[in-house]
C-alpha cells in the first residue's frame, strides 16, 4: 500500500504529523516536559474522582470504599452552608470580573501611549512586582494598614476626627479590601498580553489615521481596541470559566470568624471541611459539582463569543 492509496485523514494527520516532528524535533522535545506535567498533575489525579461516588475510607483505599453513589451530592444540596458558600463564590468572582477584569485592558492602553522608553519600562516593572509578592505577605501588609488601633488608614481617619473603621471585621469592607488588593496584586501582570496583542498591530494603521488627522484618542478607539478584542474574547472565556473558583491563599489568610458569611468560599470550605474533618468523598464531590458548572459556563460563554462574532475557545 502506498502513500497515495491511503485515506485522506491519514495522510492529512498522521503524514503531516510525522513530517513535521521531524522538520521540528528539538521543539518537541522541549515540549516532553509540559506534555509530562499535565498528564501527571492534571490528568492523572482524575482517578481519584471516584471516591465522590464512594464512602472513602484511607484504610480501604479507593477501591476497598463502599460505592454509594450519589449520596455525597444529595448531602451538597441539603446542607444549609451550601447555599452560602455558592452565593458567596459567585459576587466574589462576579465583583473580580466587573472590577478586575477591565483595569489590565486600561493600564495596557495606557502604557502603549507613554513614549518615553525608560518611563514605560519602569512604570511596567514596578506594575508586575506585585504579582511576585505571596498573599500570606500582602494579607499581613493589609492587616497592619488596616489595623483600627495602628493602622496608617486609621490613623489619618481619626486625624479627621471620625472613628476608626474595623476595615477586616466588617463585611462590607472587607469585600472592598478583597477587590482592592486583587487590583494591586495582579492587574499589573494582566497587562503583559494585551501588550503584546497591541504590540502586533501593524503600524501603517496608525499611520494612516494621523493622515487622516485621528488623535491620539481616536487612534485607540478606532484601532488599537478592535485589534485586541480577540485576545479579550478569549481570556473573558477563560475566565468565565473558573466562577466557581477562587484562589486558596487570597481569602485564607484575610479570613476571619467576624466576616466568614461573606468569606467562606468553595476552596477554604473544602479546606477545612476535607483536610480538617477528613471528608475527603463528600469535599470530591463539590469539587466534581464546581468542575461541572465550570464547565457549562465555559460553553455558554464561547456560544455567546461566537454568535457575536468574537474568538471563541472550541
Amino acid at each position: 500500500m502506498t502513500v497515495d492509496s491511503l485515506p485522506r485523514t491519514y495522510k492529512t494527520r498522521g503524514y503531516r504529523l510525522k513530517r513535521d516532528i521531524k522538520a521540528s524535533v528539538w521543539l518537541y522535545v522541549m515540549l516532553l516536559p509540559v506534555v509530562a506535567h499535565m498528564f501527571i498533575f492534571r490528568y492523572g489525579p482524575l482517578y481519584g474522582i471516584q471516591i465522590a461516588f464512594k464512602n472513602f475510607r484511607l484504610g480501604d483505599g479507593i477501591w476497598g470504599s463502599s460505592w454509594v453513589g450519589m449520596k455525597h451530592f444529595q448531602k451538597i444540596f441539603r446542607n444549609p452552608e451550601f447555599k452560602m458558600i455558592l452565593w458567596n463564590s459567585i459576587r466574589l468572582n462576579l465583583f473580580l470580573v466587573v472590577f478586575t477584569f477591565p483595569i489590565p485592558i486600561v493600564l495596557a492602553l495606557l502604557l502603549n501611549e507613554i513614549r518615553s522608553t525608560k518611563f514605560k519600562r519602569t512604570t511596567q516593572t514596578l506594575m508586575y512586582l506585585p504579582h511576585f509578592v505571596s498573599w500570606v505577605i500582602i494579607g499581613g501588609i493589609l492587616t497592619g494598614m488596616l489595623s483600627p488601633s495602628t493602622g496608617v488608614i486609621n490613623q489619618i481617619i481619626k486625624w479627621f476626627g471620625a472613628k476608626p473603621i474595623y476595615f477586616m471585621a466588617d463585611t462590607f469592607w472587607w469585600q472592598v479590601m478583597f477587590i482592592v488588593s486583587s487590583v494591586w496584586k495582579e492587574a499589573g501582570w494582566g497587562t503583559i498580553i494585551y501588550l503584546a496583542a497591541i504590540a502586533g498591530v501593524n503600524v501603517e494603521l496608525y499611520e494612516a489615521a494621523r493622515i487622516d488627522g485621528a488623535n491620539r484618542l481616536r487612534q485607540a478607539i478606532h484601532i488599537t481596541i478592535p485589534a485586541i478584542m480577540p485576545t479579550v474574547s478569549l481570556l473573558l472565556i477563560m475566565r468565565m470559566s473558573s466562577m466557581m473558583d477562587i484562589g486558596f491563599e487570597h481569602v485564607y489568610v484575610m479570613t476571619n470568624t467576624y466576616v466568614r458569611r461573606v468569606s467562606d468560599v468553595f476552596s477554604t470550605y473544602v479546606f477545612r471541611v476535607g483536610l480538617e474533618r477528613m471528608e475527603f468523598s463528600y469535599t470530591t464531590a463539590i469539587g466534581l459539582f464546581q468542575t461541572a458548572v465550570n464547565f457549562c459556563l465555559l460553553m455558554i460563554t464561547n456560544n455567546v463569543s461566537k454568535r457575536l462574532g468574537g474568538s471563541t475557545m472550541l
